[in-house]
């Protein structure tokens, strides 16, 4: 029986196939979250059995440089092949116009805890977001808040408490998301459509982009 992650043979059946992480340089400041980065293409890597030279990688991310902020992908392959791209990361934005994605995320999905090249239904709706939408809030099959195309969400309650749904719920483990955990400045807690209406304030965000305050719409 096949293994619920992706067996070797598999991977090697799917040449396209890259364990993504997309970070963020800053001109006198270098990549933020650098270290929670590669610790997380580390730990998937070690659950597909693909080589990862977390040396090769920050020998490969010293090279960057530039006189504006950059946009770096890093990628591995199933082979242990590490490859870097950058380009302008572009100012963030001051708000987005939040919707729901129609699609259904199935909770148990462990594809849905991995950044890898297999995300076909996000890419698929971020290029087809409605006119006056900039990002797509997901559901699991038990109607529970998950995560956004490219963002994890945050929800403040009435009382301040700020809120992210737990990985159990089906969602990526954000870099921005664990520091955000670790720091205490938000909590696990199962979320559904009324926390979002009854919410102080509702965030997307990604270790890229920071946080960004949404409307739903």
């Amino acid at each position: 029986m096949e293994s619920p992650l992706c067996p070797r043979d598999a991977l090697q059946n799917d040449p396209a196939f890259r364990l993504i992480e997309t970070l963020g340089w800053h001109p006198g400041e270098g990549f933020r979250r650098l270290q929670p980065h590669l610790a997380r293409m580390g730990r998937s890597a070690a659950e597909f059995g693909i080589p990862f030279n977390a040396q090769r990688a920050q020998s490969m991310l010293a090279e960057v440089a530039g006189e504006t902020a950059l946009r770096c992908r890093l990628t591995l392959d199933a082979g242990g092949q590490l490859e870097l791209t950058a380009a302008p990361l572009g100012g963030a934005p001051a708000e987005w116009r939040l919707g729901i994605a129609k699609p259904r995320l199935a909770a148990g999905d462990i594809w849905l805890q991995h950044k890898t090249t297999r995300r076909e239904l996000y890419d698929q709706a971020r290029a087809a977001l409605p006119d006056g939408t900039d990002e797509l809030l997901f559901l699991n099959e038990r109607g529970e808040l998950c995560e956004g195309t490219i963002t994890n969400l945050f929800v403040t309650r009435a009382d301040g408490q700020m809120l992210t749904p737990p990985l159990g719920s089906g969602l990526l483990p954000g870099v921005l998301r664990q520091e955000m955990l670790e720091s205490g400045q938000c909590r696990e807690q199962v979320l559904t459509l009324p926390d979002l209406h009854s919410a102080q304030a509702i965030y997307m965000g990604n270790s890229l982009r920071g946080l960004i305050s949404v409307t739903l719409i």
